[in-house]
Formats: structure tokens, C-alpha cells, sequence
């Protein structure tokens, strides 16, 4: 287990896996659906044994998931960074409400869905004044793994962002009949392959299908080509 967060850490190697150091948790992250099919819930299974530093695939063909196999070597994966490295506060846009903001950096999403439901996010953000409304609007932004979403206090300009335990979870979306990207939870810091550190986040989802367009972040690409994740 990890003691602290300076301890730990996730590089991106080179057309290669993710490395993990720091004994990071790792366990199933499952996206739970409401009635209507919207994402409403995470649900945390069984925690996943591994060594201290380990080895999760990215390229998405291994076939001993999450872990890596070398099978990268074999496909000949391009693993090429292509993600915005400018700070979040850069890439998002804000959008006003009475009470609380909205910042939303589009190309982090996830489609983890969690921004739909109750009228969608967007449009709950105008009504943040009403406090059932407020409480639904954190939650649901809350609830997005990429960090895409981030509620601001309009205030003090801070971040509402609920306290996240440093561990990484596999998601699994069953509305969707697939595996999800690796969501990085608590602000586990991530280093490129040419040794960049990425803005440390409480949110990040990254890609382990394969087929994201910005990689190493997720872009939502395991929903369109039904990865599987075990």
C-alpha cells in the first residue's frame, strides 16, 4: 500500500506500458446505471494483487489485463503523446452560475456519462442557487473520473472536489458493453516518456485500449470499438 503521495508515481514508457511505483492500489472501478441507463454510481470490487512497481498495458492487447504482456513490442504499438500539457485551468472553460461554475476541458472526456443525467450538468450549473440542485451538481461532476468536469465556488474560485483515496481503478462499463480507461484517483502524479510531469490532479482517466487520439489521457475511444478490459 502507499504511504505517501510523494512515494508514488505513473510514467508513460516509450510505445511501452505505464509504469506504477509506489504500490499504488489497484481494483475494478464499475460505472452502475440508473433505471434510464444514465451513469449514477461507481462500484469498487475486490482489490487486484501486484507487486510494488508493476506494469499496466496501454496498448490494449495483452492478454494478461491490466498487466503487460510485452505484446506492445509484438503489434509494433505508437504510444505517441499527443495530450495538451497546459494546466487544466488553461484548457477549460467556465461557465457562470449563481452559486457555483463549471469548468469543463472537453478533450479530457472519458464518456464516463455521469454529466447526463437530471437535465445534464450544463444546465444544472444555472440553477445552483436551489440546494437539491447544488448537492446533484456536485455529485454528478464529482462523479467524472477524467476531471474533465470540475465545480468551482464562485466565490473564492476554488475547486469543490471530493477527497479520493490514491489508488487506480480498471473502470468497466457495463451500459456500454466494454472496459474503460485507468482512473488515476488522488492525485498520483504522471510523468511522460520524455520525463514532462503532467499538472498532478485528483481526477485523470488514462488510456488502455489503445486507440485514443490523446494520449495518455482517454478520449473515449474504448466505447467505440467495445475494448475489453480483462
Amino acid at each position: 500500500m502507499a504511504s505517501t503521495k510523494s512515494k508514488v508515481s505513473v510514467t508513460v514508457s516509450e510505445n511501452g506500458p505505464y509504469i506504477v511505483t509506489g504500490g499504488i492500489p489497484l481494483a475494478k472501478q464499475t460505472i452502475a446505471a440508473d433505471a434510464e441507463g444514465g451513469s449514477d454510481a461507481w462500484l469498487e470490487g475486490e482489490p487486484v494483487r501486484h507487486r510494488d512497481t508493476y506494469q499496466l498495458c496501454r496498448c490494449g492487447a495483452s492478454e494478461t489485463k491490466p498487466f503487460c504482456d510485452g505484446s506492445h513490442q509484438r503489434i509494433g504499438f505508437d504510444g505517441a503523446e499527443t495530450a495538451c500539457r497546459d494546466a487544466y485551468r488553461v484548457q477549460a472553460t467556465v461557465l457562470d452560475g449563481p452559486v457555483l461554475q463549471l469548468a469543463d476541458a472537453e478533450s479530457l472526456c472519458a464518456f464516463g456519462r455521469f454529466c447526463d443525467p437530471n437535465g445534464q450538468v450544463w444546465n444544472q450549473v444555472e440553477r445552483t442557487d436551489d440546494p437539491a440542485v447544488r448537492a446533484m451538481f456536485i455529485r454528478q461532476v464529482n462523479n467524472c473520473p477524467a476531471g474533465r468536469l470540475v465545480a468551482l465556488d464562485k466565490a473564492s474560485g476554488r475547486p469543490i472536489e471530493h477527497a479520493l483515496p490514491v489508488s487506480i481503478g480498471l473502470v468497466e462499463d457495463p451500459e456500454q458493453q466494454c472496459g474503460g480507461p485507468l482512473w488515476l484517483r488522488g492525485g498520483i502524479p504522471v510523468v511522460a516518456a520524455d520525463g514532462f510531469e503532467y499538472e498532478v490532479r485528483n481526477r485523470v482517466t488514462l488510456c488502455r485500449c489503445g486507440e485514443s487520439k490523446n494520449k495518455p489521457f482517454c478520449d473515449g475511444a474504448h466505447a467505440a470499438i467495445k475494448f475489453q478490459g480483462s
